[in-house]
């Protein structure tokens, strides 16, 4: 008797393989590494997640639909002990493996570990990061190795309830697929309209992106699509009229992701009012074109890498993060500036990863017999050959790790302990709330002048104005013209920390700022003073320190904002991250195309200066600040 004893459980009849879906996977599987490799080159390769969910949603209908046409049940025990054997085993892998690694090697992540833990253990991550996470964007402040696996819980939700709502359905409508194909359509559509209808009512795009609720319409698209081609009831021949018609169509379809791929921005407004339901609606048109076996978009997807990629891509899906969290914080920063390199590298510790976990983890444990689990263990420590006994040390590693991760889950904080620059931060946080209440009161209505007069150029600076002076290395007329000059600051936590230099030159400055601050938010502060009629004439912007840029993004500023305001927008200081110089491309490509739009370039002043910044590398510490304030004073008026 073998020791891990297999036992596959026969094909329901007329049972058909769709290789072609395995295509589809990788599209999907690729598009979502490269966008955590490379955020900048593919913007919108998150994308990937929902196409997931439409194939998540025809398969399993379709299951379901051919279990009942065939037996005439549905045995839901069966479904959920099938996904469990199927998931689990590459999950708690993940999970506890990231854990241990964590608290030998990265402690700074403990935090929340035994949350993180339970959560998708249980499936309920996604809401677990609604109420505490970050947002999937910021790809700066302590990236956590489990952020991806919202994805997950959203699938195990979708897992347990379907099968219940799939038996009322079939007893209520099993003759009427077409009314059921309807009825799933509309409630895509639905779901679609009411994901907008969050997005615009919570200002949260947490609550947005990793709600079960507002993502739920991308497994109606795959729904409504089992009804209307079921994989058993497409395999007939295709005329050749039929088969270009479909090959056009899965063309066209294809396209249109490759393109969503490339331009749709993840903290875009459009993104969330009906750009994710477009690239469902293509994602369902391409799986459907795919299910017609006999056209040849099914063939042009099905090949060995992407059957490699299609039949691992759970796996590639869940230790891909943790290898890049893990790998970039090991990796000296100034390497970090050859991101194609280390995206290369990262790709291939992951292919390998996953190719041991498919062959030695997940395929044994999908086919494992588990009622022979007990008697497996006692033949297990029995069998005292020397072949055996070396299979018997294997546990005292796996031991180990299981130990080591609960060791740090134990003591894992519910709060990180702050560093200097946390502390440093949250006290310019504090007074920059109190300094902007007080600015706002004594505002004059026509928000002060651009420029001082002669006449105010002829008095001596006072003691105050004096310190600002030397402090800063500025003029006289830097001092008085910046001190009288109206504008609306925003930015994020790099606006902070110089928040209290920037208000001892600028008096007139409203600063809007928040650590982990992103362009949308950016975006809705700027809509909001401009709706108050509080917006001043000139814009100062920090952004781009937590996520890349684009020049749509930049755009969307530039449209609220208007062309009789000037704009200055500092570039990037953020070594540590690959998307820094392209960023910042983005940001002078932008001062050569508006009038209106003033680069100031901090990159450039500081890249070279490593005494200008906290042991992050990213924030200036109070010579930094010096230095950024004075630069900015200086640019603006030259």
């Amino acid at each position: 008797m073998s020791r891990l004893q297999m036992k596959r459980k026969p094909r329901l009849k007329n049972s058909h393989y769709i290789t072609g879906i395995d295509g589809l996977r990788a599209l999907a599987v690729i598009g979502v590494i490269i966008y955590h490799l490379l955020p900048y080159d593919l913007k919108g390769g998150y994308m990937g997640v929902p196409i997931f969910f439409v194939i998540s949603g025809y398969l399993i209908t379709d299951l379901f639909m051919k279990e009942w046409r065939q037996t005439g049940t549905i045995n839901i025990k069966t479904f959920y002990y099938r996904r469990m054997k199927r998931l689990y085993p590459a999950l708690v892998t993940t999970v506890i493996g990231s854990g241990a690694y964590i608290t030998l090697f990265q402690r700074n992540l403990l935090v929340h570990l035994r949350s993180v833990i339970w959560t998708n253990l249980l499936y309920v991550y996604n809401w677990w990061e609604i109420a505490h996470g970050q947002s999937y964007f910021n790809r700066f402040q302590g990236e956590s190795p489990f952020i991806h696996l919202w994805t997950l819980a959203i699938d195990g939700q979708y897992y347990l309830f379907w099968p219940w709502v799939m038996v009322a359905l079939v007893l209520l409508l099993h003759k009427n697929s077409k009314l059921l194909a309807v009825l799933f359509i509309a409630l895509t559509f639905i779901g679609a309209w009411y994901m907008a209808f969050i997005y615009m009512h919570t200002n949260n795009i947490n609550r947005v992106y990793y709600g079960t609720d507002t993502r739920m319409f991308s497994f109606f698209a795959g729904i409504a699509l089992a009804y209307m081609f079921p994989v058993d009831k497409v395999r007939h021949k295709l005329s050749a009229f039929k088969r270009i018609l479909i090959d056009l169509i899965g063309l066209v379809s294809l396209i249109g992701l490759i393109y969503a791929g490339f331009t749709m921005a993840g903290q875009s407004a459009s993104t969330y009012k009906g750009g994710m339901l477009l690239v469902t609606l293509e994602a369902t048109v391409f799986l459907g074109t795919i299910v017609y076996s006999h056209a040849d978009v099914n063939r042009v997807m099905t090949n060995p890498i992407f059957h490699w990629l299609g039949t691992r891509s759970y796996g590639i899906y869940l230790y891909q993060f943790p290898v890049m969290i893990f790998y970039e914080a090991k990796v000296p920063r100034t390497r970090l500036s050859h991101p194609l390199l280390n995206a290369i590298i990262e790709m291939i510790i992951i292919g390998l990863i996953s190719e041991a976990s498919f062959r030695w983890i997940e395929q044994p444990m999908h086919h494992y017999d588990y009622s022979r689990l007990g008697y497996d263990i006692k033949h297990y420590f029995r069998n005292r050959s020397f072949k055996s006994t070396m299979r018997k040390l294997l546990i005292i590693p796996v031991i180990a790790v299981f130990y080591v991760c609960g060791v740090g889950a134990v003591q894992a904080p519910n709060h990180q302990n702050p560093n200097m620059l946390q502390k440093h931060i949250t006290t310019n946080q504090r007074s920059l709330s109190k300094g902007n209440k007080q600015l706002i009161k004594r505002q004059k209505k026509d928000h002060g002048k651009d420029k001082v007069t002669n006449n105010q150029l002829r008095r001596p600076l006072t003691k105050q104005e004096q310190q600002v002076a030397k402090r800063y290395g500025l003029n006289k007329r830097q001092v008085l013209d910046a001190k009288s000059f109206p504008m609306t600051a925003v930015g994020d936590s790099v606006l902070v920390d110089g928040s209290k230099d920037l208000h001892q030159v600028f008096k007139n400055t409203l600063i809007k700022a928040k650590v982990g601050g992103q362009l949308n938010q950016a975006a809705d502060i700027l809509r909001q003073e401009k709706s108050n009629h509080t917006l001043q004439k000139n814009i100062l912007v920090n952004i781009g320190t937590n996520a890349p840029l684009t020049s749509s993004q930049i755009k969307e500023i530039m449209d609220i904002v208007g062309p009789h305001r000037n704009v200055y927008w500092i570039t990037a200081h953020v070594p540590t991250k690959p998307y820094q110089n392209s960023t910042n491309n983005t940001i002078r490509r932008a001062g050569k195309k508006y009038r209106n739009f003033h680069v100031i370039d901090w990159y450039a002043a500081s890249h070279s200066h490593s005494n200008y910044f906290w042991s992050d590398h990213v924030h200036p510490n109070p010579k930094g600040n010096q230095e950024y304030t004075s630069l900015i004073v200086k640019t603006i008026f030259k």
